[in-house]
């Protein structure tokens, strides 16, 4: 790098002779004094300004950068003064991975990042910045599972940066940041009786939704957009090809997660069910766009619908009729008067897949299988989810030699049969 220091208070002039001579500029003894520049990878001027006493500084400053840009570790001062949510903002609508996977992470750094560190120049984080505002999420947010999924999603947002060379390193990397601890993740599946509390709680027009989630695995969005061309009643499947999805605060219809159609056995119980909820709230004829809110249209006819005969705002939903009906059940804590219900994340409608994973594991259902219908990419993740809710093999055994004496018990026809053997 050829880079030099300005003294803008002083100038070189030649005279008539050839005779070099520093005069006094017209910017003597006003301004910061030196100026430190250099040319950038990108082939621009670059340069940092110094006031009169500091050009030992100055000389420092140019010196770093030029080691920086020869191991790397350069990042342009302009690039830097970029704020974090303007970089964030960018970085969401660029999100890669599923089609529009980038909402909840956008909601995420909207309500609980941008209030507090969105205004910071990317390239003035330090570590204790960072400190700080975990401090205040975890006041905000005392679930330390729920804030690690917000702090991953900002580590996430840095980590980009620095592959685009706006930063030289992630303040989350630090030592002295500790992440929020994952907590325990194990899944605990509801009981029985507390899906059907959770049930009976509900408005009717929407009780046949718990039977679908639990009865068949399906996620809030894939049970609020089944249509009627998916029911198979008499062959007893159901076919899971899409989903309502909320996008930015506008209904799409998408491909189920993972962008894969799947077949699920449809039990008769779950059928019956569905019919009986038919016959008093017909299926309604909606259309929306397909996958992105100026998508193709779509036109399906959908077994669930709000009171005002549209398709199901799954927001409203959640607080006025989910979230009162897991008060009801006990599984939440009924708010203070003027207050909302507290989160339940751990209770949302994602609690029946799990039930639903409980039960055929219960009933000796492989993973592959529960797999498939769960519409996981990869048997794997299934395993390692439920695991701990597979029989042992104690308890198989167990249920296999009591099932067997249940057999003989059967048939024995009493006490006298077997003495006069």
């Amino acid at each position: 790098m050829a880079g030099h220091i300005q003294d803008r208070w002083y100038k070189t002039e030649t005279d008539a002779n050839g005779k070099e001579s520093r005069v006094k500029t017209d910017r003597y003894g006003t301004g910061l004094r030196y100026r430190a520049r250099y040319i950038g990878p990108d082939g621009t001027e670059k340069s940092k300004s110094f006031r009169d006493g500091q050009k030992r500084l100055a000389e420092k400053w140019l010196s770093k950068t030029e080691t920086d840009m020869d191991s790397g570790q350069y990042v342009d001062p302009k690039a830097g003064r970029t704020t974090f949510q303007q970089y964030a903002e960018r970085w969401v609508a660029s999100h890669a991975g599923e089609e529009n996977s980038g909402e909840g992470a956008e909601r995420r750094l909207r309500l609980h990042a941008y209030p507090g560190i969105g205004n910071r120049p990317l390239g003035s984080f330090k570590p204790e910045h960072i400190r700080t505002w975990l401090g205040e999420l975890k006041k905000a947010m005392p679930n330390e599972a729920h804030r690690r999924v917000v702090a991953a999603t900002v580590s996430a947002v840095f980590n980009a940066a620095v592959d685009d060379e706006l930063l030289a390193r992630n303040p989350f990397k630090a030592r002295s940041v500790q992440m929020p601890k994952p907590g325990d993740g194990a899944v605990k599946p509801w009981t029985a009786a507390q899906v059907f509390a959770v049930q009976r709680a509900l408005v009717p027009r929407f009780r046949a939704a718990i039977d679908l989630a639990g009865g068949c695995g399906l996620r809030q969005g894939e049970v609020f957009g089944v249509s009627e061309d998916e029911v198979d009643f008499a062959g007893g499947w159901l076919t899971v090809s899409h989903q309502l999805k909320r996008l930015r605060g506008r209904y799409v219809f998408a491909p189920p997660k993972g962008g894969k159609t799947r077949q699920v056995p449809l039990p008769m119980a779950v059928a019956d069910a569905l019919k009986a909820h038919a016959e008093v709230f017909p299926p309604i004829t909606v259309t929306l766009p397909w996958r992105t809110v100026d998508g193709e249209p779509r036109t399906k006819r959908l077994y669930f619908s709000g009171a005002a005969g549209l398709h199901v705002r799954v927001s409203y939903f959640n607080d006025f009729m989910w979230k009162p009906a897991l008060a009801a059940a006990g599984l939440i804590p009924e708010p203070e008067e003027g207050e909302r219900y507290a989160s339940a994340r751990e209770h949302g409608m994602h609690a029946l897949r799990h039930f639903y994973a409980s039960v055929l594991l219960d009933a000796g259902e492989n993973i592959k299988a529960l797999s498939r219908y769960l519409g996981h990419a990869d048997a794997g993740f299934t395993l390692r989810t439920y695991t701990h809710l597979m029989p042992s093999s104690e308890l198989r055994t167990r249920k296999a030699v009591d099932g067997l004496y249940a057999g003989r018990r059967n048939e024995d026809h009493g006490p006298q049969t077997a003495h006069g053997e």
